[in-house]
């Protein structure tokens, strides 16, 4: 007897490598179906609502929507392309049982293809290959085919994955066919919409069952305050029922739903009741968290416990207590930063937090140095000012041995850059796997680097490459330690010696020792650095000397004061910076560099003794 389906529903999540295409292919989903008001317009990626995903182009939290296609509902969750918020792709892939792999044309299968494209695998749904931006220059549609048919191979796909159909679009265009041709695309996503309504499994129809409902999400609203987003796999919910949440720690809860939300376009709507395969929310009680099943009373039984990646990399956020601290952010003080620190941690279940030996100063644990910037430019947009220590990759003893993270790097570069990047990421101890000429004068590097051999290789990468290399890496495993070698920055800071304001005179003879971050008339103190030194050794500057007046004028033509335009660093590139003993001092207005002993005797009595030892 075959098991019973709701044919109306389907559940699925778009994938793929940052920068493929997913939010705008979701945009076009939306437009194309029976599910927005005709005179209603859409804004481009109009699902990366926040304000950080919109400035950077990438997607940080999944969302989801529903879309009505004749009269089925397709549940879609749109989820990050960057294995830094692996945390989130993976739980996606709970509550679906398909998925739409997005891979460019061009570019082909990626390290966060392959990433994602795992996860999926792993949880088992069901996949549909799209081939995006078949219009692009350049575009190679078989060949991206064969590369995903290697990929799925490689990570021990089945058969049953192994027979996935295969679509061609344009998300930008809004145009799709089943033909890698060009002149096939059409100005539609039916093709796309049928392939899902033929493959993606419908969920099973087990409502009469008791209720199981895994919470995968987390949300807030100011007025019901925490919600559990997550699928029902049986039974039903209503408003105003009794039902029971099964702890992480096996302890058991009751409590009563009062709020029930469904997805449909680009709201999230009240309703009365949902039943098995439905996406929906439930508010009713504020101490609930990801992975937790929510179950009736009568007859209570946990799904089990969602796996999730530990953190691979970890800083020291510490409350700010430098010259300048309090003049530009109202959340200053330390017992807010460790509040808003611990509440994180109830939506990231990628994050970690915990209180360090130092007074005032937390570690944060996280999938990687974008997982924690983001945060950090989120506490900084709310008001909060913190220092950062260097980042630092977290050890884990397997088998008896000492082991460290290891990165699979991808680097597309023209061909005139790839000796220089070869022996920069040869001294960051990677071994090359593969080198690939890709046309048009670009090589594609393969690589397999310790990831503390890459903090701080971005800024260095791109002054390799001219700007134009891509570089692209992923987690990859947890390999034995390599022994006798600390990377860092070559490179010593230029260290103001004193408190005042910057002058261009000053500046004129410090930037001979090195390159600026500063220019006139900018605020620094003592310890702060303005630059970095040419040597490998820092150097204490004044930079806040004025030039001498006098009632004698030089022989000759007066010639007006000028500096190089400094080097603005972006909050990345200021982490990237850091060495052991300085510290990145965030605040919502400015972000500084600083050694972590201010005054210039104190540190070098410090370093030398350091020295000795």
């Amino acid at each position: 007897m075959s098991e019973k389906r709701r044919d109306d529903i389907r559940n699925i999540a778009i994938i793929a490598h940052v920068d493929h295409g997913k939010t705008t292919l979701v945009n076009q989903l939306l437009k194309q179906s029976d599910t927005l008001p005709e005179h209603m317009s859409l804004e481009d990626r109009a699902m990366d609502s926040n304000d950080i995903e919109r400035e950077r182009g990438i997607t940080i939290l999944s969302k989801n929507t529903a879309v009505k296609y004749h009269d089925t509902t397709i549940n879609i969750l749109d989820t990050p392309g960057h294995a830094d918020f692996g945390g989130e792709v993976e739980r996606i892939m709970h509550m679906v049982d398909g998925c739409l792999l997005l891979v460019d044309a061009y570019e082909g299968t990626m390290p966060q293809t392959r990433f994602v494209l795992k996860k999926a695998l792993e949880a088992g749904v069901k996949p549909i290959v799209v081939i995006n931006k078949i219009d692009r220059p350049g575009a190679r549609p078989a060949e991206v085919l064969d590369e995903v048919l290697e990929l799925f191979i490689e990570l021990g796909a089945n058969d049953e994955q192994l027979d996935f159909p295969v679509v061609y679009a344009s998300a930008l265009n809004g145009t799709s066919s089943y033909d890698e041709d060009l002149a096939t695309q059409k100005e539609t996503m039916d093709p796309i919409f049928d392939t899902i309504l033929k493959s993606i499994p419908a969920p099973l129809d087990n409502a009469s069952e008791p209720l199981q409902f895994q919470i995968t999400m987390l949300d807030w609203d100011d007025y019901v305050g925490r919600i559990g987003v997550g699928r029902i796999f049986r039974g039903q919910v209503k408003v105003g029922d009794n039902i029971t949440v099964m702890k992480r720690d096996g302890s058991t809860q009751n409590f009563r739903v009062t709020k029930l939300f469904g997805y449909f376009g680009l709201k999230r709507n009240e309703i009365k009741s949902a039943k098995a395969g439905d996406i929906v929310a439930i508010s009713g009680l504020n101490d609930i968290f990801v992975g937790e099943t929510i179950a009736s009373v009568e007859h209570p039984s946990a799904l089990p416990l969602l796996k999730i990646d530990p953190p691979t990399l970890q800083m020291d956020f510490i409350a700010n207590d430098s010259p300048f601290s309090g003049r530009e952010g109202d959340q200053v003080t330390p017992k807010k930063l460790e509040d808003r620190l611990i509440r994180q941690t109830r939506t990231d279940v990628s994050l970690k937090v915990a209180p360090t030996d130092q007074i005032n100063s937390w570690t944060v644990s996280g999938r990687g140095e974008l997982h924690l910037s983001i945060l950090v430019e989120e506490l900084r947009r709310e008001g909060f000012e913190l220092q950062l220590s260097r980042p630092k990759v977290i050890y884990r003893e397997i088998d008896g041995d000492l082991c460290e993270p290891y990165e699979a790097v991808q680097v597309d570069t023209p061909d005139e850059y790839v000796g220089a990047v070869i022996d920069a990421l040869s001294q960051r101890k990677g071994e090359m796997k593969n080198m690939t000429a890709t046309g048009n004068g670009q090589t594609r590097l393969d690589f397999l680097v310790p990831s503390r051999g890459l903090i701080g290789y971005n800024n260095e990468f791109m002054s390799q490459t001219g700007g134009y290399g891509i570089i692209n890496h992923t987690f990859e495993a947890y390999k034995p330690v390599v022994r006798n070698w600390q990377p860092g920055r070559r490179n010593g800071a230029l260290v103001a010696i004193s408190r005042g304001q910057s002058t261009t005179y000053s500046l004129q003879s410090v930037e001979q020792r090195g390159a600026l971050f500063i220019g006139a008339g900018v605020e620094v103190y003592e310890g702060m650095i303005v630059g970095q030194s040419s040597r490998e050794r820092d150097i204490a500057v004044n930079v806040i000397k004025g030039k001498n007046l006098t009632n004698t004028r030089a022989a000759g033509k007066d010639h007006a004061a000028a500096i190089k335009t400094p080097k603005k660093m972006t909050l990345e590139e200021a982490i990237e910076f850091l060495n052991d003993d300085e510290y990145c001092e965030v605040t919502p207005k400015s972000i500084r560099l600083r050694k972590k002993i201010l005054n210039t005797s104190e540190r070098e009595k410090f370093d030398k003794k350091k020295k000795r030892q």
